[in-house]
């Protein structure tokens, strides 16, 4: 174990695009490990330590008790004994070194394993809000964030410009000129890299919406398909079907006015609508028939109360929406 740089490695076990390159999840990170290893030999034995924490190891919660350790390890030495006089063939003196060898390996592995314990210690920051619950945030780094209902973001306490998002935000990152840190949000079809802006990410209904609203980001999509974003533009991105949509929008209707209370559709139907409000509240809607779903509606709907915003919509739509416990059913305003 002489060759483990041990600040390496802990950098090695945090690095998205090193676990990226472990789990031959995306093509870029997989060729520029290739690439960094075949010319960093010397560092191969931390990278394979650092490779088998992230494919498990570091996230075994087992806590072996020590007494129970030192209970086997007594068990292995009183074994160790020589039943013969050593000779000068080399077979007996491999033979007699064998039990000591053995030995040897095991006091090797409950060291690795119990200097390995450091990494099974939480250290995962999670925000999560509960169905319509909007809530506002300032990451230890002075990024402000505002999480809509039903989403979570988490980071480790050592790097909290390292987020992973499921669900609705709204970002607005903090730069930091003097070391030009970079800022990611990674979610499960997409990575984005930032050094300072404003932009709202949505990774509802399996596949991440991003809308750019001030400044320049970087996406790197799950395919290894890089592309770069201006403000007023639409990325949307699937993994499970690999469409990808990239679009100028108009910024003067904001896709992200939900932070404010309000929701602003822009001649969305009434299916995209209630969508929605699925996901925000948690509840499950039935159309009465399939021209209902494709109603068109354009405005603001306030969304800080369910009721409220379900009254909003029926005025708007001019249609009936029932509630019966969580599933909403819509039918025509005759």
């Amino acid at each position: 174990m002489k060759n483990i740089d041990q600040q390496f490695l802990d950098n090695l076990i945090k690095d998205q695009s090193f676990i990226n390159w472990v789990k031959k999840s995306n093509r870029n990170d997989i060729q520029y490990w290739n690439s960094w290893i075949s010319k960093n030999p010397e560092q191969i034995e931390t990278i394979e330590l650092a490779k088998s924490i992230v494919l498990g190891i570091r996230f075994k919660e087992t806590v072996i008790d020590e007494k129970k350790i030192d209970k086997e390890l007594q068990k292995a030495l009183s074994s160790i004994h020589l039943k013969s006089k050593p000779t000068k063939s080399i077979y007996n003196y491999k033979k007699a070194l064998l039990p000591y060898s053995i030995a040897a390996t095991i006091l090797i592995i409950i060291g690795l394993f119990l200097g390995l314990q450091q990494y099974n210690t939480n250290t995962t920051t999670v925000h999560k809000t509960s169905y319509g619950e909007i809530i506002n945030l300032t990451l230890p780094d002075g990024t402000s964030v505002v999480l809509n209902g039903n989403s979570t973001i988490s980071y480790d306490k050592e790097n909290s410009r390292d987020i992973n998002l499921i669900g609705e935000a709204y970002f607005k990152v903090k730069p930091i000129p003097s070391t030009k840190a970079k800022f990611w949000v990674t979610t499960n079809d997409l990575k984005i890299e930032v050094y300072g802006t404003q932009f709202h990410v949505n990774t509802r209904d399996e596949k991440t919406d991003v809308v750019l609203d001030e400044g320049s980001i970087h996406l790197v999509l799950d395919n290894g398909i890089s592309t770069k974003m201006i403000p007023g533009e639409f990325v949307s991105f699937s993994k499970s079907t690999e469409n990808i949509t990239h679009k100028k929008v108009n910024l003067q209707v904001p896709y992200s006015l939900w932070r404010d209370g309000t929701y602003i559709f822009n001649n969305l139907t009434l299916k995209e609508v209630m969508k929605n409000m699925e996901y925000t509240y948690g509840i499950s809607t039935n159309f009465e028939t399939k021209e209902l779903e494709q109603k068109l509606i354009s405005g603001g709907i306030p969304n800080k109360n369910l009721k409220i915003c379900l009254a909003a919509i029926e005025k708007s739509a001019n249609v009936n929406i029932i509630q019966t416990n969580n599933t909403l059913t819509i039918t025509n305003n005759n």
